[in-house]
């Protein structure tokens, strides 16, 4: 079975605010998940490891320096003003030209928060270095491997909304582009992401935009009706180095199982003509038809059928966990796709 790596001090975050259509909810976005997830994998037979600590100098090469700072302290900043919430989340954000930075922390955090559904609370920078090791310990087993090489990373909270230097849709480090470059550090010339999380990974896309050496793949709903609404269009394909790096198929909301995987033929046939020499793959389980968010038709069968197509391209694989919220069938449609 492929190694699978899970870091506990994703249970220092359990955000409690989710701001949505004007009304405050409980995020969905909780311990919950991993818990439902590990059970899964520990019945199945998967050995289940700790990540070491591979340190901050890939992150770094991802994140600034600056936001990265901004995680570490934030929450201890927010709680030593008066009249605070519970949680770091911001009020204001710096749309407009040349926004400056401010040294209030309420500022800093509007700089660094694309939206209200990042809270931050005491453990939540413990919390997103932990997955950003699963991440970093899963595409070191596969760095230099064979074909067939293939490793999971149960990361929590998840990464593909975070951008270099902004937190966003649950996300707080983008642990599929901190696996790409280490990927590249180990010697992979060219490295692609596919993206199968039901919305966009428009922090990935963003981080990678003006790159040649990393292709972002994404299948997703179409952002016209579906956040992450600004990004994840067909005419995004990068720009500069990155022209035509970045491949998108907005898919209409409702699509189903056979619609989805004729699409992921035609984005697969784009992943060869790139020949990458290993692949990441950002895993939403989202799509599911069972799913909360009841965007896409796939089946816990249907997650089969889509990994089989991807591993069939024969390349070393990093699977990071990315969406997919509480449902009976949650469990199942991860082995599902981790067997292939």
């Amino acid at each position: 079975m492929i190694p699978v790596f899970y870091d506990e001090a994703h249970e220092a975050h359990s955000p409690g605010m989710w701001f949505y259509r004007g009304v405050p909810r409980q995020s969905r976005e909780v311990p919950e998940r991993a818990h439902v997830l590990k059970a899964a994998l520990v019945s199945a037979g998967y050995d289940i490891k700790a990540p070491g600590d591979f340190g901050i100098s890939t992150i770094e090469k991802v994140h600034t320096r600056r936001y990265l700072d901004f995680l570490e302290v934030a929450y201890r900043d927010w709680i030593a003003l008066p009249e605070t919430g519970p949680e770091v989340l911001a009020n204001m954000f710096p749309i407009g030209k040349e926004p400056r930075y401010p040294e209030i922390i309420s500022g800093r955090a509007g700089y660094h928060m694309e939206d209200l559904s990042c809270p931050m609370g005491e453990g939540t920078w413990r919390a997103a270095y932990g997955s950003a090791q699963a991440a970093l310990a899963a595409a070191d087993a596969v760095a230099g491997g064979g074909a067939g090489a293939r490793a999971y990373g149960l990361c929590r909270p998840p990464g593909h909304h975070a951008f270099a230097e902004r937190a966003a849709g649950y996300c707080y480090l983008n642990n599929a582009a901190i696996a790409a470059q280490l990927l590249r550090d180990r010697g992979a010339e060219r490295v692609t992401i596919i993206d199968v999380d039901v919305h966009h990974g428009n922090g990935t896309q963003d981080i990678f935009y003006d790159r040649g050496d990393v292709q972002f793949v994404s299948l997703h709903g179409d952002p016209s009706n579906f956040s992450p609404f600004f990004w994840g269009y067909k005419d995004q394909i990068g720009r500069g180095e990155g022209e035509g790096k970045t491949v998108n198929f907005p898919l209409a909301l409702g699509c189903t199982e056979e619609q989805y995987l004729d699409a992921l033929d035609v984005a697969l046939k784009a992943v060869d003509g790139f020949k990458p020499d290993a692949i990441v793959i950002s895993l939403g389980l989202d799509t599911f038809a069972g799913d909360p968010y009841a965007a896409f038709g796939i089946t816990t069968d249907g997650f089969a059928r889509i990994a089989a197509k991807i591993y069939a391209l024969g390349k070393p694989t990093v699977i990071l966990q990315e969406g997919g919220y509480i449902c009976p069938e949650l469990g199942d449609n991860l082995v599902s796709f981790l067997r292939g």
